[in-house]
C-alpha cells in the first residue's frame, strides 16, 4: 500500500511550513536517508531526508506551497511492486491535493459536495516499524533519523532495541551518543522551560485567507514603490521582537571600554594563528570576554520562566548573524570555556551556514545570553531587543579614536561602546552593572581571555 510522507516539524515550534522545492520527481526511486524536498521553516530552509524506501507515487503538495500543516500528507510512495500511480481518489483528500488536481466540470451545474471532515495529520515519524523481506529474511525498521543512523554506523552501535528520546520514540543523536558512552550535547538544565515567546507560533495561513495589509494613507498612493510577502524568517521576527519589547522590561546600562591592548593582543595572536589559517575577529573575543562574565556573574546568566528563575551552569552565547532572510542567532556552545581560536573557527562556519540558510534547530535553539555587534557598519552605541527567553543581550558599537583619560592625563585611546539590555524581571541593576564592569575588565587586560 502508498506510504504517505507528512511535513516534518523541523523545530520545536514549527506548525506551519513552506514547501520550498522538490527534489524528486515523480517515478523516482526512493530510499533511507534520499534528499525529498527543502522545506522553509520558521528559522531557515532545510533539507528533509526519507526514512523510507520506495518509488515516488505523487507529490500531492506543489513547490512553493505557504502554510503546509505539519503532519499534512505532503507526497505518497509506493512500495516496491506497486505501479507508481496517484492514490485513488476515493482517499480523504487534503488542501493541496484539490489544487493539484481540480475535477473537470460536468455538463449540468454541479451540486456543492458535502464537506468532510479533514483527516489527521500523520506524521512520517508516526508509521510504525515494517517489516520487509528481502532474500528470504525479515528486516525490522527502525525508527531514527538519518543523522542517528550515520552516527550509530560510524560508532558501532545497534539501533535496533534502543530505545528513543525523539517525536514518537524516535531515535536521536542523543540516543546514539548516549548508548556509545558519550556525553549528552547540554545537559537538561541548560534547557530554558517554555515561555511565551518561544511557544507562540504563528497562526497556519488558511489559503484563500492570506492577512493583507492595509492601504497607504494619502499622499502615498502616488510615491513609486513595491510590495514583497514577508517571508517565514520575517515574520517570526516581527513577531518576536514586538513580543519581547512588549512583555520583557528592558533596563539598559552602557559603558566605554578602551580596547588597545585587545588590539595588540589580537595582533600577536593572529600572527601565531597564520600556520593554522585562523584569524580572530574582535567579535570572537567579545564572545569570550561576555561568557567569562557570565560566569563571573552568575546572577546575571539567568533566564525568566513565568514563576520559575533559571540559572545556567555554563555561558552559550547567541550571536546575531544577518542573513538575506533575517536576522539569526548561531550559538557558539560552552563558549567560557573554549579557545578564541575554536570560537573563531566554529563562527565563521555558523556564520557561513547562516547566510545559506542551512543551520540545523541545535545550532539556532537556545543560549543563554546574546551578543549583536553593528561597529562593521560604524555605529557607535544602539539599545538591542532581548532574544527571549534569554535575559540579556550586549549590544556592540565601534572601536575609535576618542579622547580619553588615561593615567588621570587625557590622551588619545581607541574606545567601544558596549550597552547591555537586561530582563529586569530576572536581574537586578546592581547585578547588570556588576556584569558590564566584569566585561570591561575583561577586554580592558585581555590576557584573562587566554589564561
Amino acid at each position: 500500500m502508498p506510504i504517505d510522507i507528512t511535513m516534518p516539524a523541523l523545530s520545536p515550534t514549527m506548525e506551519t511550513g513552506t514547501l520550498s522545492k522538490w527534489l524528486v520527481k515523480v517515478g523516482d526511486a526512493v530510499k533511507s536517508g534520499d534528499v525529498l524536498a527543502e522545506i522553509e521553516t520558521d528559522k531557515a530552509t532545510m533539507e528533509v531526508e526519507s526514512i523510507d524506501e520506495g518509488t515516488v507515487a505523487e507529490l500531492v503538495v506543489e513547490a512553493g506551497t505557504e502554510g503546509v500543516p505539519v503532519g499534512q500528507v505532503i507526497m505518497r510512495l509506493s512500495a516496491e511492486g506497486e505501479a507508481a500511480a496517484p492514490a485513488p481518489k476515493s482517499a480523504a483528500p487534503d488542501v493541496a491535493a484539490e489544487k493539484v488536481e481540480a475535477p473537470e466540470p460536468a455538463p449540468e451545474a454541479p451540486k456543492p459536495a458535502p464537506e468532510q471532515p479533514k483527516p489527521a495529520p500523520v506524521a512520517t515519524e508516526n508509521i510504525p516499524p515494517k517489516a520487509s523481506v528481502e532474500g528470504g529474511e525479515k528486516q525490522e525498521r527502525v525508527n531514527a533519523s538519518p543523522l542517528a543512523r550515520r552516527l550509530a554506523e560510524a560508532q558501532g552501535v545497534t539501533l535496533t532495541g534502543l530505545a528513543g528520546s525523539g517525536p514518537n520514540g524516535r531515535i536521536v543523536r542523543a540516543d546514539v551518543d548516549a548508548a556509545a558512552g558519550k556525553p549528552a550535547a547540554a545537559p537538561a538544565q541548560a534547557k530554558p522551560a517554555p515561555v511565551a515567546a518561544e511557544t507562540a507560533p504563528p497562526p497556519p495561513t488558511v489559503p484563500g485567507r492570506e492577512k493583507k495589509t492595509a492601504a497607504p494613507g494619502p499622499g502615498f498612493a502616488d510615491i513609486p514603490q513595491t510590495s514583497e510577502k514577508l517571508g517565514n524568517v520575517r515574520k517570526v521576527i516581527a513577531r518576536r521582537l514586538t513580543e519581547a519589547k512588549q512583555t520583557v522590561p528592558h533596563f539598559y546600562l552602557t559603558s566605554d571600554v578602551r580596547i588597545d591592548a585587545l588590539l595588540k593582543l589580537r595582533g600577536e595572536l593572529n600572527k601565531a594563528l597564520e600556520p593554522r589559517k585562523i584569524k580572530l575577529s574582535v567579535n570572537d573575543m567579545v564572545i569570550k570576554a561576555l561568557a567569562l562574565a557570565l560566569r563571573q556573574v552568575p546572577k546575571a546568566n539567568v533566564s525568566f520562566a513565568g514563576e520559575t528563575l533559571i540559572s545556567y551552569q555554563r555561558a552559550d552565547i547567541s550571536v546575531a548573524v544577518a542573513a538575506p532572510s533575517g536576522l539569526i542567532t548561531p550559538i557558539i556552545v560552552v563558549a567560557d570555556l573554549k579557545p578564541m581560536s575554536v570560537i573563531a573557527s566554529e563562527m565563521q562556519a555558523l556564520a557561513a551556514k547562516a547566510r545559506d540558510g542551512k543551520l540545523q534547530p541545535h545550532e539556532y535553539q537556545g543560549g543563554t545570553a546574546s551578543v549583536s555587534n553593528l561597529g562593521m557598519y560604524g555605529i557607535k552605541q544602539f539599545d538591542a531587543v532581548i532574544n527571549p527567553p534569554q535575559g540579556m543581550i550586549l549590544a556592540v558599537g565601534v572601536g575609535e579614536k576618542r579622547a580619553f583619560v588615561v593615567d588621570d592625563a587625557l590622551a588619545i585611546a581607541t574606545v567601544m561602546t558596549v550597552t547591555g539590555s537586561f530582563d529586569h524581571r530576572a536581574i537586578d541593576g546592581a547585578d547588570g552593572a556588576e556584569l558590564m564592569s566584569a566585561f570591561k575588565a575583561l577586554i580592558e587586560s585581555p590576557l584573562g581571555l587566554v589564561a
